[in-house]
């Protein structure tokens, strides 16, 4: 199918690079009829001439350059627009079969109007034919698509971290209050048990006081002994 485009396209723009180019040079030859279709445009869009020579060399010039382009496939789409658009004006001022009187210049003139028609349709269809690389705009708005999809990922990953980060806080705190009522419990068991440490120290100490007191009696007795015992 592209190498039947690239045939086609030459075909299609050849007419508008041929003509375009001799109105271009001579607009001289179809001022006289353009000039009822360029005055009211004149008066209604700026961007055309007054003059009907330079509108018409004006519509002259953008046929030849689109169709150039339409012909090398440089932006088709937009190419085959711009030539069907300067063909409307062309075809009203060229073939206004309705104004003619004679039928046979009517039915000639008919039939010329029909051609063009024709061929806009085929351009047309050439501007809505997307077989070939995508159009700018298809492009941007791909790209558009691409960038809002990388945005909501971000936001939904930053999303799932701010949820894991307060789930982490959440479980630290509650680590925090654990260990602290550990602490706490252990803190009133050990002061619990302070007068029972107390009371067996206490009595420790009484029964190391009798256990010393025995030693001491024992100790005097034998020094008795013994002094008795030198003295006799």
């Amino acid at each position: 199918m592209s190498g039947l485009r690239e045939i086609a396209r030459p075909m299609l723009a050849s007419i508008f690079v041929i003509q375009g180019l001799e109105t271009f040079q001579h607009p001289e030859k179809v001022a006289a009829r353009a000039e009822p279709v360029v005055r009211p445009l004149a008066d209604r869009i700026p961007a055309v001439p007054s003059r009907t020579e330079e509108a018409v060399r004006l519509n002259g010039a953008v046929q030849a350059v689109a169709g150039t382009a339409l012909g090398l496939g440089i932006l088709p789409r937009v190419s085959a627009l711009v030539v069907a658009g300067t063909l409307v004006p062309t075809t009203l001022a060229g073939h206004p079969f309705w104004t003619i009187d004679d039928p046979a210049e009517r039915a000639q003139q008919r039939i010329h109007f029909l051609k063009n028609l024709t061929i806009m349709g085929g351009l047309l269809v050439a501007a809505a034919d997307t077989g070939g690389p995508p159009s700018l705009g298809w492009r941007r708005r791909q790209a558009a698509r691409r960038a809002n999809g990388v945005v909501a990922g971000i936001a939904q990953a930053v999303s799932e971290s701010a949820g894991a980060v307060s789930d982490f806080v959440s479980s630290a705190s509650q680590t925090a209050d654990s260990v602290a009522e550990s602490v706490a419990q252990s803190a009133a068991r050990a002061a619990s048990r302070v007068p029972e440490l107390g009371q067996a120290a206490a009595e420790q100490a009484r029964a190391a006081g009798v256990h010393v007191a025995h030693a001491a009696q024992k100790a005097t007795e034998e020094g008795r002994s013994r002094v008795s015992q030198l003295t006799a």
